[in-house]
């Protein structure tokens, strides 16, 4: 007999929480496991089932304090482009312009290369970093959440997932349970039709404000390519909105323009971009800084916001928090 509820239909919140405290605490099979999470993203996971999850992961987390006004920007991953690492970028710039990030991330699941792989191979520690996280956010306004330092239910689900090899509900669930508490997010998710789905989730679970955002094309952050589909939760409710790039004053250029490779690849690119290299990816990481500046409350609209970032990389301010991020973490 399973320990796992039939997804067949909809789960309400609360069965949802108690399927997720069951799974996380490790009593099913590994076999159970992964069926499972296959049957809910091949039926499509409910804002109710979202939020239910996220509250299952987030009772198991361990937490860290962060200053007011800390947010968070990542994607859901899992979206197929192997894109450049677009969210870490804008993590750096952000902090630089005096926005605190709590990045929340974790190695590549369904990717080449995670938030974590790229960050490591640009010479942080991840070990160190992870020991320094509450002391690197409150003095230097950046910190790297590692995923398995902080959800410790997750040792035995992440093989889970990089076997299964395809995004699941814990893609959708991470974002949702960042260790600092942060009040305020921007999020990418890979599916354009599931950014209302998301939003409510969100809603559902509270948020200072938050933009959930996802490329028309499918990716996981705002999209120079085309169209963007953007929800914008504010407590429990939300609006949708379009966004297009042309909005910030950015020139559209096609996804593959910020195809990515390995973490070493991805690395030298990000490291090049924080040296004022100019190009798809600079344009990407602005547009999408712009939007975590706009749930920071900072700047009055798109253009403004892209001038804020683009200082933050001209002055060499985001490097050098990166170099003083490394050394920290030592």
């Amino acid at each position: 007999m399973s320990l796992l509820p039939d997804v067949t239909a909809p789960l309400s919140e609360a069965e949802a929480e108690a399927a997720f405290s069951v799974l996380l605490d490790g009593a099913p099979s590994e076999e159970e496991i992964a069926a499972f999470l296959i049957a809910l993203s091949q039926r499509g996971e409910t804002a109710a089932e979202i939020a239910g999850a996220a509250r299952a992961l987030r009772a198991r987390l361990i937490p860290i304090a962060a200053p007011p006004g800390a947010i968070d920007v990542c994607g859901t991953g899992g979206d197929g482009h192997h894109t450049l690492n677009v969210s870490t970028a804008v993590s750096l710039v952000v902090a630089a312009c005096g926005v605190p990030v709590a990045k929340h991330g974790n190695r590549a699941a369904s990717s080449k290369a995670g938030a974590a792989d790229t960050l490591e191979a640009l010479g942080l520690d991840l070990e160190a970093a992870g020991r320094t996280a509450e002391a690197s956010l409150a003095e230097l306004g950046i910190c790297f959440l590692f995923a398995r330092n902080h959800h410790p239910a997750m040792a035995r689900i992440q093989p889970i997932r990089v076997k299964i090899g395809q995004r699941t509900i814990f893609n959708l669930m991470g974002p949702l349970s960042n260790p600092a508490g942060v009040a305020s997010q921007l999020i990418g998710i890979a599916r354009p039709a599931y950014v209302p789905i998301y939003a409510e989730a969100l809603a559902r679970l509270g948020t200072g404000m938050s933009l959930i955002v996802s490329g028309d094309e499918g990716l996981d952050e705002l999209s120079l390519a085309g169209g963007n589909e953007v929800a914008r939760v504010v407590g429990n409710g939300f609006i949708m909105e379009r966004v297009d790039a042309s909005q910030a004053g950015l020139p559209h250029a096609p996804v593959a323009a910020i195809r990515g490779g390995d973490a070493r690849h991805n690395a030298a690119a990000l490291k090049a971009l924080l040296m004022g290299t100019p190009g798809p990816y600079r344009d990407a990481v602005l547009f999408n800084a712009a939007g975590a500046l706009a749930v920071a409350g900072r700047g009055t609209d798109w253009r403004e916001r892209v001038a804020i970032a683009a200082e933050a990389i001209d002055s060499g301010a985001a490097l050098t928090l990166l170099e003083r991020w490394i050394g920290m973490a030592k």
